[in-house]
């Protein structure tokens, strides 16, 4: 399980994501747009939108303001013209890094991601240059506590899941992204608890921060997050849970 991965199970946790609730409905928000955009209005025929409702629903976005980002993204109701765009660069120690961006101003966002790289002690890089080393797949972290190893593996093997990871305090389930759906109602439906799930990009490979290093990237991370056109930051960096809870306190 990648740092991405447990920083955000972590925040969770910590209930540190209810300081920036707005925020994140402003992201949820651009992100139903886009899907409606792309895809379409349908939410069951649209499995970006899907996805994307649900996730503003466990949030407990109200249904007006679902529906209106979907009129907007298929153009019933007016509203800013977005543009999604993916920068790849490396943090310290080499960590690579995804930032996927949703901005009304390519310029203005640039110059913000760049200026983050910099103060965070990475930097941009071209087009290609780390995207090679992810692959999109649905994660699912489940809690120990109320979860059982057969029980989950039978329902990644029924359900169309990829894998089962042992995570010290927590399981992580690896799902292809159209069995995610599935894969996760299956789960929640077992009893087991749900600590963070998404379809996103998760690296092939991890590069192990300690120290210094790891503040820095985490740090880099927060920056990155905080920007308001950012839309989600992937990474391949891993770290201890104790450091992570330690610098998340």
């Amino acid at each position: 399980m990648s740092g991405h991965s447990k920083w955000a199970t972590i925040k969770h946790k910590k209930g540190a994501l209810d300081a920036k609730r707005g925020k994140i409905f402003t992201r949820l928000i651009k992100e139903i747009t886009m899907a409606a955009k792309s895809g379409g209005g349908d939410v069951e025929g649209n499995p970006r939108l899907r996805t994307a409702v649900a996730a503003a629903k466990a949030e407990n976005m109200p249904a007006d303001n679902i529906k209106r980002a979907i009129q907007r993204g298929t153009g019933e109701l007016e509203g800013v013209n977005y543009e999604e765009i993916t920068f790849e660069g490396y943090g310290p120690g080499g960590v690579a890094l995804l930032v996927e961006v949703t901005t009304d101003n390519r310029n203005r966002t640039v110059s913000e991601i760049r200026h983050a790289f910099t103060k965070g002690g990475g930097n941009m890089g071209e087009a290609g240059s780390v995207s090679w080393m992810f692959q999109k797949k649905g994660s699912i972290v489940v809690s120990k506590a109320k979860s059982k190893e057969d029980d989950l593996m039978n329902i990644v093997l029924e359900q169309g899941g990829e894998d089962l990871n042992d995570d010290g305090e927590n399981w992580e389930i690896t799902t292809p992204p159209n069995a995610f759906d599935a894969v996760l109602e299956a789960v929640k439906k077992s009893g087991a608890e749900v600590a963070h799930s998404e379809v996103g990009m998760i690296p092939q490979t991890y590069v192990k921060l300690e120290g210094a290093a790891a503040n820095q990237m985490i740090r880099l991370l927060e920056t990155l997050e905080d920007a308001d056109d950012v839309q989600n930051v992937y990474s391949n960096f891993d770290v201890d849970q104790k450091q992570l809870e330690e610098v998340a306190g």
